[in-house]
């Protein structure tokens, strides 16, 4: 959920239809298309937004809205909306907030198959209060069933989902036990595994899975917890405020959380993408901005997907950033920085688990890291343009475009060696 738009207006662009799989006879169809694997929370979303400024020990006139979220649901309704398949790994309740997202996952016409539904399973539920601003003023969550039902053995079911996979997704949602059955089940296949943080909390529990995940995708705080499990020091302090990236230049701040991006890097996380709201992403590896692709044999350019990496491809050719060898990939750092975009901001919660499932979709389809992440951003800013977390649909000419504009004003910070 982390947000990642500033609020300007932009013109409208026309939307395309959303393609999911085919659904027949309310069961879904066989396909031979590799399929990304997504594996943590479905929840349901209680957001409380009042029309005057709030006064506690009263009640305050107001709108309460329910939504289907969760970081890895969203992130999966939003590949499938931008032509991918994913495969949701999760666990709901046959309670009211277990009945209302199974009924929307339906509609996706994606696989409910590794969807643990259980009677004595209360589903993941979170209330959050805003501001009239529209900032997340207070927030509960109730998320244990997560943890206690997403267990090793449940998710060892599905290895064999996993073996044509071009990539696994893991919200730290899950148990270490099971963050860690699951990275040794990629690992197993060949899998590259995409680790979501989902707080700073939870973020922690890379210290165990970190020598088998590819891409993780902090905000700066959850990069400062990561480092400092990583590291078992404690070296590394929450920004300052007059060190936040609203006050200060976006080459002092990466120069700033660059020793936490190298501690990440150096206990083998190939990939870094550290989230900035507002002020865009750093994107950092080892190697140049092609230093990830997935095999072709493992790509899907289906219906949107394909028409999504034509568009992009034309949009943001591969070789725009010269200058960068096959010798880079190992041994030398390589950081830039991706803007956000203007948008006409309604609601925010949605813009960071997009942003995610963009990017992983365009993975899938075979972009590059910059490719990709260039319509991840895009993605976020079709988020925070309507109420829900996932936008209703998105249209092809304006994620390439949207895309472009990020992808061509993208800023290369730090290209050395790391020995």
């Amino acid at each position: 959920m982390k947000t990642n738009i500033p609020e300007t207006p932009q013109p409208h662009h026309e939307a395309n239809t959303s393609l999911h799989p085919v659904v027949v006879s309310g069961r879904e169809s066989e396909h031979e298309d590799p399929e990304a694997v997504i594996i943590g929370g479905m929840v349901l979303d209680i957001y409380a937004t009042p029309s005057i400024h709030a006064n506690p020990g009263t009640t305050t006139p107001g709108k309460v809205f329910y939504m289907q979220g969760g970081v890895a649901r969203n992130v999966a309704e939003c590949m499938s909306k931008l032509g991918a398949k994913p495969y949701m790994i999760s666990a709901l309740g046959f309670d009211m907030a277990g009945n209302l997202l199974l009924e929307q996952w339906k509609t996706t016409g994606l696989s409910k198959e590794g969807i643990l539904k259980n009677k004595d399973i209360e589903t993941p539920v979170v209330c959050n209060i805003f501001d009239v601003n529209g900032e997340v003023a207070a927030g509960v969550a109730s998320v244990e069933a997560l943890e206690k039902y997403l267990t090793p053995d449940w998710i060892l079911r599905f290895k064999r989902t996993l073996l044509s996979a071009p990539v696994l997704m893991v919200d730290a949602n899950l148990s270490g036990p099971s963050l860690e059955a699951s990275c040794k089940m990629a690992a197993d296949t060949g899998c590259p595994v995409w680790f979501e943080p989902v707080s700073v909390t939870k973020s922690r529990r890379i210290g165990t899975i970190a020598k088998y995940v590819t891409f993780a995708s902090p905000n700066e705080d959850e990069l400062i917890a990561m480092a400092n499990a990583l590291s078992s020091s404690g070296e590394f302090h929450p920004l300052k405020e007059n060190h936040k990236k609203d006050n200060i230049s976006t080459e002092s701040l990466f120069q700033i959380l660059k020793p936490a991006v190298l501690v990440l890097l150096e206990k083998g996380i190939k990939v870094v993408l550290v989230t900035l709201g507002s002020s865009g992403v750093f994107l950092c590896s080892k190697g140049g901005p092609s230093c990830f692709k997935i095999p072709v044999a493992k790509t899907n350019r289906s219906s949107f997907s394909g028409q999504l990496y034509n568009a992009v491809m034309h949009n943001c050719p591969p070789n725009y950033y010269s200058g960068f060898s096959e010798h880079d990939r190992s041994n030398r750092l390589f950081a830039v920085h991706l803007p956000s975009l203007p948008a006409s901001v309604v609601r925010l919660t949605g813009a960071g688990d997009c942003l995610v499932g963009g990017t992983l979709s365009s993975i899938c389809a075979g972009l590059d890291i910059m490719q990709s992440v260039s319509v991840g951003i895009a993605a976020a800013k079709a988020a925070v343009e309507e109420e829900s977390n996932v936008p209703s649909a998105f249209g092809l000419t304006a994620i390439a475009d949207d895309a472009k504009f990020v992808f061509c004003h993208a800023k290369v910070l730090f290209h050395q060696s790391m020995l």
